[in-house]
């Protein structure tokens, strides 16, 4: 029997995914809920389990394909189906097969360029193209991120051409609106210039309007950047775009936090059955500073300021192959503990790729770490729709002056990246100077 894979759905919000890469090839056995195949989507990266046990039959998507969900994207020879292959009655299903071929056009037709059914697609791609543009803005479906960036840069998304699944225009099409709508400015500039004040070919220009021949030269290496990393750069852009960053700096001694940590680690880890790091004090600390200063747990909605009652704090997870920002939710409700367990879990699943969509969601302010690759401090782009996001540097002893005497104490450099349309700098060195505060005279229990 056989058994159609499919690009499952991984969040309400989520209407297409990209293959990154097939754990199994045709020809392979396998068990049911096994590791088939990666996935990359606007939210997460994720391994996606067999349906059912059996050999790996026919691939019908390749890795670093975009399809909309619940597109067929290979073919379970499911267990048992090749004993019955060699019986004289399963003969019969073979006009069953025509059924198989004849929808295969249809679910595979927006992801392929120019297969064979040629004639299929067509018919699929103007409603796919056309339902963008019908009717009035209520009824264009987009996720509440595309219609964010249509509101700010003033884009009618009745006028974008939708590539996601039913028309449905995705963060990619509405990116490409706004650049599209600075590009189009320069053509009418040029219109009266002379022909030899026309600038090179937009082919001939690479993403930051550099002449390609000035990026290409030498020994070099030519590398596609991942799934995860264009979304990562997507976001980025995005985020400068739209936040005018202003910095803070300020320095903590971490000294109590710093011996709590050494005296209980051990102990911690016995009692809590999770480790013991340093996130979950910075946590807790940036909550209570949270909590003191509202307007820097908020949003940016046009001329609206939108307070968050719920502290979800997003932490930046280094991986191999990116970066990813699982979200600890309802903070201020957790104690210690539950922070620790917290953070723990969501770092290791983010590092499995067994996050779901919605623990990347809906954070209200954000945490980097880049001290635990011994970076001093650094200046971190605020991720969006946040407002700030605090960067934590290595704690490391110095020498500092207590009571007019040299001392030895662990230090560490906290820096805010802060939003400066709604976020002032008194606010912002308020918030830190509560974080410092907090940190500096730790009362709470960690067990």
């Amino acid at each position: 029997m056989a058994v159609d894979v499919i690009m499952p759905q991984m969040g309400e919000s989520i209407f297409e995914g990209t293959i990154t890469k097939w754990l199994k090839k045709p020809g392979d056995k396998i068990e049911r809920d096994e590791p088939l195949f990666e996935i990359s989507t606007d939210k997460v990266d994720a391994e996606i389990p067999s349906p059912a046990a059996g050999v790996l039959k026919e691939i019908k998507v390749n890795e670093g394909q975009t399809v909309p969900i619940q597109t067929v994207v290979g073919i379970i020879d499911a267990a048992g189906a090749t004993a019955a292959a060699s019986a004289p009655p399963p003969a019969k299903p073979a006009p069953a097969s025509p059924k198989a071929e004849a929808s295969k056009p249809v679910v595979a037709a927006p992801q392929q360029v120019a297969p064979k059914p040629a004639p299929a697609p067509p018919a699929p791609a103007p409603a796919a193209r056309t339902a963008p543009s019908g009717g009035n803005g209520d009824k264009i479906r987009s996720s509440p991120l595309v219609r964010r960036i249509a509101r700010e840069h003033s884009i009618d998304l009745s006028q974008v051409p939708g590539t996601g699944a039913g028309g449905r225009v995705s963060k990619r099409d509405i990116l490409a609106a706004v650049e599209g709508g600075a590009a189009q400015a320069a053509p009418a500039a040029r219109a009266g210039a002379p022909a030899s004040a026309a600038p090179p070919a937009p082919s001939a220009l690479g993403e930051a309007g550099v002449a390609r021949e000035k990026m290409y030269f030498g020994h070099y290496e030519v590398q596609p950047m991942s799934v995860m990393r264009q979304r990562i750069a997507e976001h980025m852009l995005l985020s400068k775009r739209t936040s005018p960053h202003v910095y803070s700096v300020e320095e903590a001694d971490v000294s109590k936090v710093a011996s709590l940590r050494a005296k209980n680690k051990e102990k911690f880890e016995q009692e809590a059955g999770t480790k013991l790091t340093y996130t979950p004090f910075f946590i807790r600390a940036a909550v209570e500073a949270l909590r003191a200063y509202p307007t820097v747990n908020a949003s940016v909605d046009g001329t609206n300021v939108v307070l968050h009652r719920e502290c979800n704090i997003g932490i930046a997870v280094a991986l191999d192959w990116g970066l990813i920002v699982p979200v600890v939710k309802n903070a201020e409700e957790k104690n210690f503990l539950g922070l620790a367990r917290a953070v723990n879990d969501l770092a290791e699943r983010a590092r499995a790729k067994k996050l779901k969509p919605e623990e990347v969601m809906e954070s209200t302010f954000s945490i980097t770490n880049p001290g635990v690759f011994g970076g001093l401090f650094g200046l971190p782009v605020i991720n969006q729709p946040n407002v700030a996001i605090l960067g934590l540097g290595a704690i490391e002893k110095r020498p500092v002056v207590i009571d007019d005497a040299i001392a030895i104490r662990s230090m560490v450099y906290l820096t805010l990246s802060y939003d400066h349309r709604i976020v002032d700098g008194a606010v912002a060195h308020q918030f830190m100077a509560h974080v410092k505060h907090t940190l500096e005279n730790w009362s709470e229990n960690i067990l």
